[in-house]
């Protein structure tokens, strides 16, 4: 492939270690003398033209993202449709490809992510522009299909179980006087993988969580709350762990808000825990506490996982190798070669064999009772949430975050108008 630019952006939902893959991106770029550019706030900052001009950071700031969370270019949650519906916006794309002599596409997300860089290698091939079109893996929902896991998901997962493990601690203490039903909240739409970390917390039959309520198993309410008054009649108090996408016996999320949707057209939930405070409090008459994390799951860098910063760190990095090398329309995945000791590598996969797809929790993931992880559940998840990987600290005692300048390219095409795009 010719010489050129390579533009890397971000898409969705932001983690503890998408900088990590950014940095990643950069430092291998950087060893084979190729430019990266960055789109600001993702895949709207390339449509925009608001490209940031990484050649700017040095290398220590390039460094720092490593141990930073959240998105330094920004993100967004921007849907682009099929190639027929949005032909003006994957066309001006292209022209800003063009314009900047972008011949190597790097798009960090998840499964949505996965299908705009499918598209837009496809219509590039179509068009006879040279482009090479990497999905670079990212989500802590851990639904991607092919990969064994996804980099994001590791942190998250350490972060819920330690919080549960934690939370359950001081529920135990004030159980006899106190709450005695705590319901703890997790992400995950369709795919229970983050509330099955939360099983990570305990061991034994009694040991917190008590029940985990899956997206993959439809919820009863009658058999849950004879569950959780059986659980506080025997241990003396309750930790549930529940999943956001949980839906009742007929499909529907027990959150869903008045038929909204986000912007990549999702139904829009609202909150399943205090629903189900509300529901003990009301049935079985016990004070009840909940927490909804929220993004505290998928920023708490101090508590990522070392398995999870490294898996981040080498998809970046072999998604620049796969682009240079004259690959097209594959994503970076982790193959997961032995379980004890863990052992992986980053492999290939057809990004057509990602998008559009979602994996969900095996049926051999969760107990017979739909309430908890199985044996085989834990030797998979173990090995992701292993190690600890501290940021550097500060002299304030807050961890030293790295929060770049960026400086943008000037503009070579005109304003993108999104009404008549």
């Amino acid at each position: 492939m010719r010489e050129g630019t390579l533009l890397y952006a971000q898409s969705g939902g932001v983690t503890a270690v998408i900088n990590a893959t950014a940095s990643g991106v950069i430092q291998a770029a950087r060893k084979r003398k190729v430019r990266v550019l960055a789109g600001r706030n993702g895949i709207l900052g390339v449509l925009r033209e608001e490209l940031v001009d990484t050649s700017s950071l040095d290398a220590a700031a390039v460094k720092g993202l490593a141990h930073t969370p959240g998105g330094a270019f920004g993100s967004c949650r921007f849907k682009l449709k099929s190639l027929d519906a949005d032909r003006a916006r994957y066309e001006r794309l292209l022209a800003v490809f063009q314009a900047h002599d972008v011949r190597w596409f790097l798009y960090n997300g998840g499964n949505d992510s996965a299908d705009t860089a499918l598209k837009v290698s496809q219509l590039a091939a179509a068009s006879g522009y040279e482009l090479a079109c990497i999905g670079v893996p990212k989500t802590v929902d851990n639904d991607l299909a092919l990969t064994d896991c996804c980099p994001g998901f590791g942190s998250a997962a350490k972060y819920t179980a330690v919080s549960v493990a934690e939370a359950a601690l001081d529920v135990a203490a004030m159980a006899d006087t106190s709450t005695k039903v705590f319901v703890y909240e997790v992400m995950g739409r369709h795919a229970g993988w983050l509330a099955a970390a939360g099983g990570l917390a305990g061991r034994g039959p009694d040991q917190a969580p008590h029940i985990i309520l899956f997206p993959e198993i439809p919820f009863e309410e009658a058999t849950f709350l004879a569950r959780v008054r059986a659980t506080v009649d025997r241990v003396g108090y309750c930790v549930i762990v529940v999943s956001e996408g949980l839906h009742g016996p007929d499909g529907r999320f027990l959150a869903e808000t008045g038929g909204s949707v986000d912007a990549f057209g999702h139904a829009q939930l609202g909150g399943v825990g205090p629903l189900l405070a509300g529901l003990v409090k009301a049935k079985l008459g016990v004070k009840v506490h909940w927490t909804v994390p929220d993004y505290l799951q998928r920023s708490a860098r101090h508590l990522a996982s070392k398995t999870d910063l490294d898996q981040a760190l080498a998809v970046g990095k072999a998604a620049v190798a796969y682009a240079l090398a004259g690959q097209n329309g594959v994503m970076p995945i982790i193959q997961r070669l032995t379980s004890r000791p863990y052992t992986w590598r980053i492999v290939p996969a057809p990004l057509e064999k990602i998008a559009n797809h979602e994996k969900k929790m095996p049926a051999n993931f969760i107990t017979p009772d739909g309430y908890g992880i199985s044996a085989a559940c834990r030797r998979y998840l173990e090995p992701l949430i292993a190690g600890e990987a501290p940021p550097p600290y500060g002299p304030g005692g807050i961890p030293a975050y790295v929060q770049p300048r960026l400086k943008l390219l000037r503009k070579r095409l005109p304003a993108w108008d999104p009404a008549a795009h």
